[in-house]
């Protein structure tokens, strides 16, 4: 009667932790052994009973409690020894470094960054998208009682950068009410920040993302795939992606431990339909494009981590030749159009200057390192705030472009309310090379006359990618910025505009409609050039 008894806590006990906690059966989780454990120790404690005898009370065991005792105390010795014996970082240290592959070296960054335009620059981050996306979902007093915003997501759409969120539940009883799905998803433009947008529907169909993270039961995206064939592997990094055509999709990253108990590695990714549940299972050489995130942010961080840690194995107490990246890992974009994990490499002990950076393929993770001097992304935010000090802005986190040849952090300068207020470019070769303005197109003119004052200090293929101009001007209009005067004008035989500012040469105010001047500005690919050197030669004469 008592074995009895016992089974049906039991049964109750395993049935929540396999629902609610979702252990994966399978060599290095840790979950299940922990889970048997306490059953384990859960059946001796219900099989015990007691006895009152010359007025002392005994506790009993039964024939049982032998052999569930073994089996604790085999299970206990596989949850500690193992994990020891496998995974221990001194044991493995060669095996932790190789983690990451083969690191390439790269010669030049900007050979690896494409040239961009103005207009497609990132100017929102994370923190600003969410507050657009609170906004709109606000505005919407119906849609914004019943539903919150959940994390964004950044990914190139039809070639355009967006941060996507969903919408997800915002408790157990609005979930309850709503068991379809919440209303759709919403996308805020990462070099617009007026470009923001609630999609409701799709083709005419209304849009309902009924599988998700704030989900409950069936419903909820871990325990739905759990329970689909998932229940031996590991899942991780739940991203919520839109394909080509707008449909929502949430990206899980299929992977296994390479090193006994640790060492995650990304072997494939699954998706679910955010709408009907439908799984697809994909192995990293078939993920389809519009993917970009294959690899786990968490991943790469230990990997590298691990690659710089373990240079000279674990018993490196003088920190020789060791490497640890600088910041968080930033999602970019690539001259071959795929996005990688970007992050500056800087020696042990010296956080300031950076040894190198390291790009990562989202898709594939093969890693190249450039290895050369600059300043961290720390360091050009400090930089950038340090231009600006009296108005008490905050840098954005820096992210790598290449401006005309020269490898250049980009960042948004905010205020308290997290709006932005101003923009900066920092030379990532020389942080003291800084350029801010109310306009991209102002940042850009001050970067380029602070470089150019710089000589070719920090970038000697600068006089290579110069071009001169001698030719007639054909139309020239001034216009007001921010109080400062910028000259646009066109020349004969050219269908580029080009601009100037009144401090780069006195003669542009006076510049007129037929007159010979000489220029000179860097290759560009916008359609509005900004000139390095004007020279009226009429008004030279």
């Amino acid at each position: 009667m008592k074995k009895t008894l016992a089974i049906i806590p039991l049964a109750l006990v395993a049935f929540l932790f396999l629902y609610i906690g979702r252990p994966i059966f399978n060599f290095g989780f840790i979950q299940l052994p922990i889970m048997l454990l306490f059953l384990l120790l859960l059946a001796m404690l219900l099989l015990l009973s007691t006895e009152y005898s010359g007025g002392k009370t005994k506790i009993k065991i039964t024939k049982l409690h032998r052999p569930l005792l073994i089996g604790f105390i085999v299970v206990l010795a596989y949850t500690i020894i193992a994990p020891l014996a496998t995974s221990l970082p001194m044991f493995r240290t060669e095996a932790y470094r190789n983690m990451i592959g083969k690191v390439h070296n790269g010669e030049k960054i900007t050979n690896h960054i494409a040239p961009i335009a103005l207009d497609r620059i990132r100017v929102v981050d994370e923190p600003l998208a969410t507050l657009l996306g609170e906004k709109i979902l606000g505005s919407d007093q119906g849609l914004g009682s019943k539903s919150e915003l959940g994390e964004f997501f950044i990914q190139k759409v039809n070639n355009q950068l967006y941060w996507v969120a969903p919408l997800l539940h915002s408790g157990f009883f609005k979930w309850l009410n709503n068991k379809e799905g919440t209303e759709g998803y919403v996308m805020v433009s990462a070099t617009n920040e007026r470009d923001v947008k609630l999609v409701q529907n799709i083709n005419g169909k209304d849009l309902k993302i009924k599988y998700q993270p704030a989900a409950f039961f069936g419903s909820n995206i871990e325990r739905h795939l759990y329970f689909n064939g998932y229940a031996t592997t590991g899942l991780a990094d739940y991203n919520f992606e839109i394909d080509e055509s707008g449909h929502p999709f949430w990206v899980a990253t299929k992977y296994k431990k390479r090193v006994g108990f640790s060492g995650n590695d990304a072997v494939g990714v699954v998706t679910v339909d955010a709408q009907t549940g439908d799984i697809k299972e994909y192995d990293l050489n078939n993920v389809p494009d519009w993917i970009d995130r294959v690899q786990p942010i968490s991943f790469i961080i230990d990997q590298l981590s691990d690659w710089g840690e373990y240079v000279h194995g674990f018993w490196n107490f003088s920190n020789e030749d060791k490497l640890m990246i600088t910041e968080d890992l930033t999602l970019v974009y690539g001259d071959d159009n795929r996005s990688y994990w970007y992050t500056g490499v800087s020696s042990v002990g010296k956080e300031e200057s950076a040894v190198g950076f390291m790009l990562v393929d989202t898709r594939t993770k093969e890693a190249t390192m450039y290895k050369q001097s600059g300043a961290t992304e720390y360091a050009a935010q400090s930089s950038a705030e340090g231009k600006v000090q009296e108005k008490d802005y905050r840098a954005s986190l820096p992210i790598p472009y290449n401006i005309n040849g020269i490898p250049t952090y980009v960042m948004t300068l905010k205020d308290g309310g997290g709006l932005v207020k101003m923009y900066a470019m920092v030379a990532i070769g020389d942080y003291t090379i800084v350029g801010v303005g109310n306009t991209m197109r102002e940042t850009l003119m001050s970067y380029k006359n602070v470089f150019n004052m710089a000589g070719n200090r920090i970038n000697p293929d600068t006089k290579a990618n110069r071009k001169q101009l001698k030719s007639v001007v054909t139309r020239i209009q001034s216009d007001i910025k921010n109080g400062n005067s910028f000259y646009y004008f066109t020349v004969n035989g050219s269908p580029k505009i080009f601009i100037g500012s009144s401090q780069l040469s006195n003669e542009l105010p006076v510049t007129i409609v037929g007159d010979s001047i000489n220029i000179s500005f860097d290759a560009d690919t916008e359609e509005v050039i900004d000139v390095s050197t004007f020279d009226n030669i009429k008004l030279s004469k």
